[in-house]
């Protein structure tokens, strides 16, 4: 073989390998799946970048692990449907998703409430560990089935705040008669004391404040709460809320759209989902020092719940408990899986992790840190 005839026949070659090489670097993806365009209905503003950005998080890493073929379009609360509406438009298809939180929807059925948050339950991570290792995503999803819906934990705040009160709370008697906006299974517990609960959507909550609707507001945590302003019209900032240890906000999907999904999305939509849920909780304890400090050099009056509050709401979120066992199946066969992990997620919290962050604790209060 000549030189020229060798030099023409390897060009050919190399055009050609090319040219396969290209094809097979499309991504598998794109190749096999087809597009799909969702719109997703938050529960929350945009103002709050934190909870109602790990929509945005969670949708732009779908998109990015298809290379564009999975797009989901987020809608901040009211844009399509009010915030507190989220699920019911899901489940009616009016949106193919929602990211919102499962104890607004209590008052249909309490179960709803267990897959987020209920007083006294589990911190962070022992809801994620519970989700995640111990069932729970699929115990959840069995009670979401009846309602049309598939959820993932799509974020978690953290053990989150009591709330803002125009005036101090010492006793279990100063709750009597106390107008309050608090979210979801909590106010039946508080109810109990004399509380009158008020379900308000966040965006709501400083003006009923303001105007003396209601005397208390809890929300998230100070993050969040600095940006609506609550510290300028009730100064008083109790902790813990001991009703949202570890509350998780999820993703919901309409059932039969999610179902008609491939595998691979439907994997990539659990994959993003984790990641999204992992996210969230990281941002927040980054942003929350830093927020807090702030609040209280603005006037905002920290305030732990006196210990008697603490037990009296302790006593009768389990007599709350004891009535939704003995006239709900389904609650019940959620609430019993989560309170099995409980003593054993507190079991071991109180050995290693409790005592090194109370060390830690100490030196941060010596001036040490």
């Amino acid at each position: 073989m000549d030189r020229r005839s060798f030099i023409r026949k390897a060009g050919v070659t190399g055009v050609g390998a090319a040219a396969a090489a290209a094809t097979l670097a499309a991504p598998a993806i794109a190749q096999s799946n087809p597009k799909v365009t969702w719109r997703l209905a938050s529960s929350f503003p945009k103002s709050l970048d934190t909870i109602y950005g790990g929509a945005e998080v969670f949708s732009k890493m779908l998109s990015e692990a298809t290379d564009g073929n999975f797009q989901i379009q987020v809608f901040a609360a009211g844009e399509l449907v009010p915030g507190l509406q989220a699920a019911d438009a899901t489940t009616a298809g009016t949106v193919e998703a929602c990211h919102t939180v499962a104890y607004y929807y209590w008052g249909k059925d309490p179960t709803w409430a267990l897959g987020a948050a209920v007083p006294f339950s589990l911190n962070a991570r022992g809801m994620n560990a519970w989700h995640y290792h111990g069932g729970g995503i699929d115990l959840f999803n069995e009670f979401l089935a009846t309602q049309g819906l598939f959820g993932l934990p799509g974020g978690n705040t953290g053990v989150q705040m009591g709330g803002w009160f125009r005036k101090e709370i010492n006793t279990v008697a100063d709750l009597s008669g106390l107008k309050m906006r608090i979210g979801g299974f909590a106010g039946k517990v508080v109810q109990k004391l004399g509380v009158v609960p008020q379900q308000i959507a966040g965006g709501d909550i400083y003006p009923a404040l303001e105007k003396g609707t209601i005397d208390a507001a809890e929300w998230v945590g100070p993050y969040d709460d600095e940006k609506l302003g609550f510290y300028k019209v009730a100064p008083y900032y109790y902790y813990p809320g001991w009703w949202e240890g570890g509350p998780t906000v999820h993703l919901m999907f309409n059932k039969a759209k999610y179902d008609e999904l491939s595998p691979t999305y439907k994997s990539l939509l659990r994959t993003c989902a984790q990641a999204a849920d992992a996210n969230m909780l990281q941002k927040y304890d980054y942003v929350n020092p830093p927020a807090v400090k702030r609040l209280v050099a603005g006037g905002a009056k920290l305030r732990p719940f006196s210990q008697e509050i603490m037990a009296a709401c302790f006593e009768k979120a389990n007599e709350v408990y004891a009535e939704m066992e003995t006239s709900n199946a389904p609650f019940k066969k959620i609430w019993e899986s989560i309170k099995g992990f409980r003593k054993e997620h507190y079991l071991w919290a109180q050995v290693a992790e409790y005592n090194y962050d109370t060390f830690m604790m100490v030196q941060q209060r010596n001036g040490k840190l």
